[in-house]
């Protein structure tokens, strides 16, 4: 899809009003995700008091900003991936209200996440939605384009092993080279290098998560016009600025819960161990990223920090609370899915 000024939006808006519901709700999709998902970025640098919330809070949302323009700039495949995974056809209108009701189910889904603490995934959210939607819009899985939703699956099996893999060799490489170094002086240098991991992983949040709100909103934008055709997305600046800053102001309200889960309750690290988990998560995503893949960065970090526990004993790694995370994950898809179907069933009968 061509790339849209923001001087010809403007007008898009009072001439399709649906376009504002949609947009509106995209944005509130996006607010919290920046609340619910970017805090596991900096989850590890509070567990290990490299920084204190408020500062890595702020710090994530700047970096989230810079991913969304940086990775963006560079290379936009995940964004063509979340564009193309459906077809709404048939009826605009049908369409438009189906697109909404999805995001209506994704910012349910993610806040009951949000409440209870769990670090459920955004990013399976909002795939999971729309897909649900598309079936319930169209009246069967042809909505669903399986050579898009198979990245899907291969960004699952990737960010799993990966995550797992690189969170496990990043602390065990870091162990050979310090071990024989003074330790006082390694937690000083890996204090100081985890709030540069940490601001790595909230760079590649974004370059991830906010691909994907783009694609979604490039995709309500060229329903409004009636106009989906599958292709590349060549998202505007004004967009990129607009995504990043609604997801930097979720990121700056808070995510203490999701912090404490993730960082603190299911491992307890220490700085260097942080410091790999950190690296581990954020080489993972730029390798998803840069392929085109729709990862989720809530599966990367915390598949990254089990590695890590794992390298040192099985038995350090929390797995009453890893078989929570893992349930959530797992009915994220059906569940989130189910409620974007439901959702537009009933929108489209009331509207």
């Amino acid at each position: 899809m061509e790339s849209i000024g923001l001087m010809d939006f403007l007008p898009m808006l009072l001439e399709h009003p649906v376009l504002i519901i949609t947009s509106l709700l995209t944005l509130g999709v996006i607010l919290v995700n920046g609340w619910t998902d970017a805090p596991n970025a900096i989850a590890t640098c509070v567990s290990t008091r490299a920084m204190r919330p408020g500062p890595a809070i702020l710090m994530a949302a700047v970096f989230d900003l810079l991913g969304v323009l940086v990775m963006t700039s560079i290379n936009g495949q995940v964004a063509t991936t979340v564009f193309n995974m459906v077809d709404f056809g048939g009826n605009p209108r049908d369409a438009l209200v189906a697109m909404c009701a999805a995001l209506v189910a994704i910012v349910t889904w993610a806040t009951a996440a949000w409440w209870f603490g769990i670090p459920t995934s955004e990013s399976h959210a909002l795939i999971a939605g729309i897909s649900g939607a598309a079936i319930a819009v169209q009246g069967g899985i042809g909505g669903i384009d399986g050579s898009q939703w198979i990245k899907v699956i291969y960004g699952l099996v990737l960010s799993t092993v990966l995550g797992f893999g690189m969170g496990f060799l990043a602390t065990r490489t870091t162990e050979a080279i310090c071990h024989r170094m003074d330790r006082r002086q390694t937690d000083k240098f890996f204090g100081k290098a985890q709030i540069a991991g940490a601001a790595s992983m909230a760079f590649m949040h974004g370059a991830q998560d906010g691909q994907k709100f783009i694609g979604v909103f490039m995709l309500g934008l060229a329903l409004s016009r009636g106009q989906v055709v599958p292709g590349n997305v060549d998202a505007p600046l004004w967009l990129m600025i607009l995504c990043a800053g609604v997801m930097g102001l979720g990121t700056s309200i808070g995510g203490y819960r999701i912090i404490k889960a993730v960082g603190m309750d299911m491992v307890k690290l220490e700085k260097y161990q942080g410091f790999s988990a950190d690296i581990a998560g954020a080489g993972c995503l730029l390798i998803s990223t840069l392929t085109g893949l729709p990862v989720s960065t809530t599966h990367t970090k915390t598949t990254a920090i089990m590695g890590v526990g794992a390298s040192r004993n099985i038995k350090r790694v929390n797995w009453g609370v890893v078989k929570e995370m893992v349930l959530t994950w797992v009915l994220t898809f059906p569940g989130c899915g189910l409620l974007g179907f439901a959702m537009a069933k009933l929108f489209m009968w009331i509207f």
